[in-house]
Order: structure tokens, then sequence, then C-alpha cells
């Protein structure tokens, strides 16, 4: 009898640590998208992977509103506009031509500038770029997020990105 009644307190306890766990990964969701800074952070982290992952498209794509827009640089003299669907698939063809699959891809954030005001933000992140074993050195950049809160959660409105030349220099708001 003894026996019976810790196996249904285990049990019960086991259910309820369960409802627990499950509404602190919710809330820690919830904080994540509630926090300005954690929405640029992931983005950066969802595309940053290892030899033999591949991004969580899903993820990726749900920290945009359905309308956003980038804008990428795709060469020296040329940008690109892609909506959300269209910027997912040409980082798709970007892992298959660089074939990140076997190598993997790292994008991570050397210094970001954030400004706020009610429900926009606008933030600057100078970021670096690197294809480990392709023997080239990390590519710097600047992207610029224009954010809004909605839904009691900041969502990317649009990305536009820059690449640093000589003539035209990391801006000195994202220098040390």
């Amino acid at each position: 009898m003894r026996i019976k009644n810790i196996l249904f307190i285990l049990f019960i306890f086991h259910g309820f640590s369960d409802s627990l766990l499950s509404q602190d990964s919710t809330s820690q969701s919830y904080n994540m998208h509630a926090n300005l800074d954690s929405i640029i952070v992931l983005l950066y982290d969802l595309v940053t992977v290892e030899a033999g992952d591949t991004p969580d498209w899903d993820s990726v794509k749900s920290l945009f509103l359905d309308q956003a827009v980038i804008v990428l640089r795709t060469s020296r003299d040329e940008t690109s506009i892609f909506s959300v669907e269209e910027f997912v698939n040409d980082f798709i063809q970007f892992i298959d031509r660089a074939h990140i699959d076997k190598t993997g891809f790292e994008e991570k954030i050397i210094k970001t500038k954030t400004m706020v005001m009610g429900d926009m933000a606008q933030a600057l992140v100078l970021y670096e770029a690197y294809i480990p074993g392709s023997g080239r050195p990390p590519q710097k950049g600047v992207d610029n997020f224009s954010l809004i809160k909605k839904e009691n959660r900041w969502w990317i409105v649009s990305i536009t990105n820059e690449i640093p030349t000589p003539g035209n220099p990391i801006p000195t708001e994202l220098m040390n």
C-alpha cells in the first residue's frame, strides 16, 4: 500500500513538473520575443550552423512580419530585395553553392547600437560571417534592422545590409 502511494505521488509530481516545465519554456519563448536584443541575437544564432546541420527556417521566419523586406548587398555594386520567403530561399541556395552542409557557417555579432522609441526600434549590427575551412578570413558587414512591437513582442520589419570597404568604412558608432 505504501509503494502505491509513493508511485501515485511520483506520478502526480511528474505530471505537475512537466506542466511547470512547459509553462517555463513557453514563458521563456514569450520573453525572448518580448526582448528586442534577443530577437536580433536569435536571428544570427539561427543562421549559424555546424557542418551537417541546417537552419531552422520556420524559427527564422517567425522573427519577421509577413510583409518584411530584406535588402542585401549581393555584389560591390548591387543589392537585392527579398521577401522573407525569398530571403530564406536565397540562403538555402547559398548553403548549396558554398557547401555549408559540409563546412558549417558562422555569423556572429561584434557590436550592436540600438535606439528605441515607443513601439519602434532601429538597430545597427556589426557582424562577422565566416565559412570554416574556406581559407578566407571572416567578412565583416553591417545590418540595419527596423523593428516594431506588436502583440506584446518585437517583429523584424526590415533588414538592410552593407559591406564595409575602404571608401565605405564601418560607422564610428559601431567601432570600439
